[in-house]
């Protein structure tokens, strides 16, 4: 039986739906495709955006030659293959270019990697190669270099994940649009948002309910409940999910672990997934705790990724030693009010460009510019030597951003600052 997710794949590319950062109607991007200019590229990102689907309506646009493997499953004697027969099409009568696209590239080692330059080069191939792992650690330079683009993939929202299941359910042809299903607008938002922003387990779990759903049974929050194996009270009301992550975030600011480690509690029985929950607490690990304890942030995502490769239930335990640690520790959001202080003065002022000695000088004439020149190496002068760095109206002005505490290690920070700040006052008087 084909999965839902294969059916449901659009063919076109105005039904392709996300990652409108880069693919959207007179985007550069898209014009490539229309105007068949479109060249090799790198598709990068978690499973389930589209990575394939937009692969294959490329292909389709263009009319070209599309030769689809998987790199788990094809060596270097298929693919020798595959480039020589994109050769003879290329340099034959059809002078066709073929389209390859690899997916889970990142799992063909070099010298097959290798294998695809003679072909990039001559342009007999347009190589599109998908993978989930950072391309410039698991692609080759080589092959980077011949691609004009990486593209990264981001997860779908829950919007654009709705907007996918309504058109299953309305779709005749391929979807369900012929069953006439009865559902909650509630229940398929609440579907989306537990999917994590991957557009297969949507569709697949879609699919698996309605195929067995019971005559007369309408689609509700419970079903998706059943058929994602999760509590779904964390999605009864959108804003309770705010509440809830809002009162966890201000239990920890005001140093409260027991209602931090109630709150949490709270979002794990309800439903909450582990990066929703990591992510808020690697913000609050900066914005709440900072320099206070600057290693928080180390131990917290420590915390969340061993959370994600252990799974729930035994996650929670990982999420708790988060929790109780950052509730714990001495708070300060000087980090954070420095950053805003700065942005502000971005938006609200005029700047004076960096200073000339600060400027790079690593290039031809930089010192006929006056570029780097009388700039002072602290590290020449045991660690520090007293010299501007703010632009000039903001030196002249003696702006200051960064206010350190006296809490926990930045009281530290804070004297180490102050000291250095006497020695350019008896500088500045020599």
């Amino acid at each position: 039986m084909i999965p839902l997710s294969t059916k449901m794949r659009p063919s076109k590319l105005k039904d392709f739906v996300g990652q409108t950062h880069f693919m959207f109607e007179g985007s550069l991007f898209y014009n490539s495709i229309k105007n068949k200019t479109f060249d090799s590229a790198v598709f990068y990102g978690p499973s389930g955006t589209g990575k394939t689907t937009l692969a294959r309506i490329i292909a389709a646009e263009i009319d070209s030659s599309f030769v689809e493997i998987n790199a788990s499953t094809t060596g270097t004697k298929e693919l020798k293959t595959i480039l020589e027969n994109a050769s003879v099409r290329f340099y034959g009568l059809q002078q066709e270019t073929t389209f390859l696209y690899v997916d889970e590239v990142h799992r063909w080692n070099k010298l097959q990697q290798d294998s695809l330059l003679k072909a990039l080069e001559e342009g007999t191939i347009k190589f599109i190669g998908s993978t989930t792992e950072n391309p410039y650690f698991s692609i080759n330079n080589a092959v980077i270099s011949r691609v004009r683009n990486i593209y990264e993939f981001r997860r779908l929202t829950t919007d654009e994940l709705t907007c996918i299941l309504k058109r299953t359910l309305d779709d005749k042809e391929k979807g369900f649009g012929g069953l006439n299903v009865k559902y909650d607008e509630e229940a398929l938002r609440i579907l989306a948002d537990m999917s994590n922003g991957d557009c297969r387990v949507a569709l697949d779990t879609l699919g698996f309910i309605v195929d067995n759903l019971s005559d007369g049974r309408v689609l509700d929050k419970a079903i998706v409940g059943e058929a994602m194996q999760q509590q779904t009270t964390f999605y009864d009301k959108q804003e309770d999910k705010y509440n809830l992550l809002s009162a966890l975030q201000k239990s920890v600011r005001g140093s409260d672990p027991d209602a931090a480690i109630h709150y949490l509690a709270r979002l794990l029985e309800g439903g909450a997934d582990i990066v929703m929950i990591g992510r808020r607490l690697m913000v609050m690990a900066s914005e709440d705790i900072g320099m206070a304890y600057p290693s928080a942030i180390s131990i917290v995502a420590a915390c969340v990724q061993a959370a994600q490769m252990t799974g729930l239930p035994e996650a929670k335990i990982n999420l708790a030693h988060a929790v109780i640690l950052l509730a714990s520790c001495p708070k300060s959001n000087s980090a954070y009010m420095a950053l805003q202080k700065a942005e502000a003065d971005l938006k609200q002022r005029k700047i004076d460009d960096v200073p000339l000695h600060l400027m790079d000088s690593h290039y031809s004439g930089a010192s006929k510019l006056g570029r780097g020149k009388d700039y002072l190496y602290p590290h020449a002068f045991g660690g520090y030597v007293t010299q501007q760095y703010l632009p000039d109206n903001l030196y002249r002005e003696g702006v200051r951003y960064y206010e350190p505490t006296s809490n926990g290690s930045e009281a530290a920070f804070r004297k180490y600052l102050e000291e250095l700040k006497k020695i350019d006052e008896r500088n500045n008087k020599g």
